[in-house]
């Protein structure tokens, strides 16, 4: 009778759990949005930090729209991780912040050609994880959103080539030899 009791709780109580919340998101679709939100959050300080720090009106203008455009995406993410259950981070993690930190420092074309350089870099990396995501991904909400905003990083990446293109680099971190 014991065996039945408890059995019989540990049914309920398991679906209860089931029908409390929604679907278990994937690991590597919860790592998709915790890593996009991290690059996001830091897309809009460094694009804030752009639009003042900047010698190019260029990479003003550049800065003005990361800040914006990853400002609107980051609150679209904000919605779906909430009805998915995802807790997002309210603060950039370490990588980033030492990435705020040295780009504090810089200022007049130094300060340009890292942060393009940066944004050169990172975009790169969010092409690849958005293309990754928008093919691999198994919340079908979680991809639909990577497919929707892929166009935009693409367009990220290409805006912040052509402003690298001035500086004379790929914006790929050099190897030490």
């Amino acid at each position: 009778m014991m065996k039945a009791v408890v059995l019989g709780t540990v049914l309920v109580v398991s679906a209860g759990s089931a029908l409390a919340g929604s679907p278990a998101v994937s690991t590597p679709d919860q790592r998709f949005v915790m890593n996009t939100a991290w690059d996001g959050m830091a897309e809009v300080e460094l694009g804030k930090l752009a639009s003042e720090k900047a010698m190019s009106a260029d990479v003003k203008n550049f800065g003005s729209r990361m800040a914006t455009d990853h400002g609107k995406a980051g609150d679209e993410l904000k919605t779906l991780a909430q009805s998915k259950g995802i807790t997002l981070p309210t603060d950039m993690d370490a990588k980033h912040k030492a990435v705020r930190d040295r780009l504090m420092k810089l200022s007049g074309e130094a300060f340009d050609h890292a942060y393009i350089a940066e944004m050169t870099n990172g975009h790169r990396q969010a092409v690849a994880a958005f293309r990754t995501e928008s093919r691999s991904g198994t919340d079908a909400d979680i991809k639909a959103w990577a497919e929707k905003t892929l166009p935009t990083v693409q367009d990220h990446l290409k805006v912040a080539q052509s402003l690298n293109k001035p500086f004379g680099t790929s914006g790929r971190k050099s190897k030490s030899r």
